[in-house]
């Protein structure tokens, strides 16, 4: 029996169970049956328990394995978008409108990265490499200049998006990180970029215990890259600066921090030069013109723009063949280029990108379209106009950088802000008072931040807030949300966040209701009074109205404006829409045709309009 047994053990945990027959006592005695029966148990316990250990084991090699393929998927997929996403071949003489940028970073980052040997030697110690934090708008170039750097200092890039280091396994987001850092120093000299580095490195306040980790694991590797003699650089780009955590922000870590902002007229003017280099264009092409026309366009929109154009182009052309051909011959093709007329189509194609962060168009009004004003239209020419368009001249000086417009209702308080606004060609935000208040806590004055912020990013930037009187009313009169949303505006209009470019111009029938505190010196320290047109000023106005509409030549807009006394800009607006629709419908009742030639105005049609005319002042106002 016992060897039975045995050879049971000696098969392994598969063989089969020894047979034991209980019937026969002659057979086997009590005290050999209870052994045995006691040494099968033990067997079969043992054997069932290494089959629980087997099994376990093999789960606990599957879910590593697991995530481990995980890991190698996501750090092969982040290596082949590295790869892909190498440096092209743009250095910094591509780039039109950040000179300042450029020449920092010359100074900053590129002569002491070529030259580190001299620095080590000054230093007596590995010249530590500056991080460098890119913000601004979406479309700005922070990737293409990352590019850049990569370049001009001969350095492997290593590119990987943000989300992409997010893991849903415990550890998962620190190790590719590690990993990251860990293969930039094998490549030395290299260039890390993280884009959208808000994404990993919030303010940990907000964050939760496993996103704090990641946080604290990105500042780790960071402060690695100093006390390595490793040439490697740390290039962040966000759009959201004031979401990153502030230790990275400080020296050693994030050392420069650059805004990209939205390019001015100026600055257009040179990108367009750049992306124009190639393109065949027609010998009439007007650039400054163009670079007017793209007010709230970023590098991204017009290099969609030159691309939009030329595909409005070959559909011009090829709509112009007699037979639809694909082939041309070389000679053929010379006679063809891009015209400006293009690009004008495309221009009304495209929808600017700084529109969608919230930015407005820049109105389609000019100075000459605001009939009389002149003393009005010189200050604003020399409080803003000019500052913006020849900065140079004004460096050093402390510009007055908010003006009140105050007056009655109706007499172009927003009608010239936007003139200014078109004349300056800055950003332009437009504020409607009222759209501020909000019924839920502190929503108000988080878009007054993010507003103020947004105009510091994008700068030269004009703020117009019309109504403006119903957010900064008296504290003792209005209400606790207006009372928060007027400290906050204070705070912003003081320059306690540096405001360096941003103009603000407000609008209100109303001064009286406005706080004393946001009438001083240094806020809303230029107070102007637009009041009613006398007779000189509404002949101008009547003028400027009637300049693009089919008047009859001999029509004598300066005596009509001597019998509207107590008009405004916005009842002599509405009086020639009125003229001109009684006169319409009389001609074509005495016609019955369409009259297309000038439209006299008929003493009975005026006479008629003036009795239809609402006036926004009373004589006894």
């Amino acid at each position: 029996m016992m060897k039975e047994l045995s050879q049971q053990q000696l098969g392994g945990v598969g063989a089969k169970r020894p047979r034991i027959n209980h019937g026969s006592c002659d057979d086997i005695d009590d005290d050999e049956a209870g052994s045995s029966s006691v040494e099968c148990t033990d067997l079969l316990s043992s054997s069932l328990q290494a089959s629980y250990r087997e099994l376990n084991q093999k789960k606990k090699r599957n879910n590593v394995e697991s995530e481990r393929a995980v890991l190698e998927s996501r750090r092969e997929a982040d290596k082949n978008d590295a790869e892909e996403a190498g440096p092209s071949v743009v250095r910094f003489s591509d780039f039109g409108g950040i000179d300042k940028v450029i020449e920092e970073l010359n100074k900053e980052v590129i002569v002491p990265f070529s030259n580190h040997k001299l620095g080590a030697y000054l230093l007596g110690k590995p010249m530590p490499m500056p991080g460098i934090l890119l913000s601004g708008p979406p479309g700005c170039g922070k990737t293409k200049l990352a590019h850049a750097i990569a370049n001009e200092t001969s350095s492997t890039f290593h590119k990987i998006s943000a989300p992409s280091l997010v893991s849903s396994f415990t550890g998962g987001s620190e190790d590719m990180i590690r990993r990251l850092f860990h293969k930039a120093y094998q490549t030395a000299p290299s260039v890390v970029f993280i884009d959208e580095i808000d994404v990993i490195a919030s303010k940990r306040e907000d964050l939760k215990a496993a996103e704090q980790r990641i946080v604290a694991q990105l500042l780790t590797c960071m402060d690695k890259v100093n006390s390595k003699s490793g040439r490697v650089i740390v290039i962040g780009a966000t759009n959201r600066p004031d979401a990153i955590d502030p230790a990275l922000r400080r020296p050693g870590r994030f050392d420069l921090e650059f805004v990209l902002a939205a390019p001015d007229e100026k600055a257009r003017c040179h990108i367009l030069s750049l992306l124009l280099k190639h393109p065949r264009l027609e010998g009439s092409f007007d650039l400054h013109k163009l670079a007017r026309a793209t007010s709230g366009f970023v590098g991204a929109d017009l290099e969609t723009l030159v691309i939009k154009a030329v595909k409005i182009a070959e559909n011009r052309i090829v709509n112009n063949k007699k037979a639809d051909r694909s082939i041309y011959a070389p000679e053929e093709m010379k006679n063809y280029s891009i015209c400006m007329t293009d690009f004008e189509e495309a221009v009304q194609a495209i929808q600017p990108s700084l529109k969608r962060e919230g930015f407005n168009a820049i109105p389609d009004v000019k100075l000459e379209d605001v009939g009389g004003q002149d003393s009005l239209k010189q200050e604003f020419l020399e409080f803003i106009v000019r500052p913006i368009k020849y900065p140079a001249f004004y460096e050093g000086e402390d510009l007055e950088t908010g003006v009140l417009l105050y007056g009655p209702p109706g007499c172009g308080k927003t009608l010239i802000a936007k003139a200014v606004a078109n004349e300056a060609g800055a950003s332009f935000i437009h504020i409607k008072g009222p759209e501020l208040l909000n019924k839920y806590v502190g929503e108000s004055e988080l878009q007054l931040r993010t507003i103020f912020s947004r105009a510091r990013m994008c700068s030269p930037c004009i703020l117009f807030f019309d109504e403006v009187d119903s957010i900064t009313t008296k504290e003792s009169e209005g209400s606790w949300v207006v009372q928060r949303l007027l400290k906050q505006f204070l705070i912003e209009f003081d320059g306690g966040e540096k405001r360096q470019g941003v103009f603000i111009i407000g609008a209100t029938n109303r001064p009286d209701q406005m706080d004393p505190a946001i009438l001083r010196s240094g806020r809303f320290g230029k107070q102007i009074l637009v009041s009613l047109p006398d007779k000189d000023e509404r002949g101008s106005i009547l003028k400027a109205l009637a300049r693009k509409k089919h008047i009859d030549p001999s029509v004598d807009l300066c005596e009509i404006a001597q019998g509207c006394e107590n008009f405004s800009g916005a009842d002599l607006a509405m009086l020639v829409r009125l003229v001109l629709k009684y006169s319409r419908s009389f001609l074509f009742f005495c016609f019955k045709i369409d009259y297309t030639g000038d439209i006299p105005f008929f003493l009975f049609c005026y006479s008629l309009t003036y009795l239809f005319i609402n006036m926004s002042v009373l004589p006894d106002e």
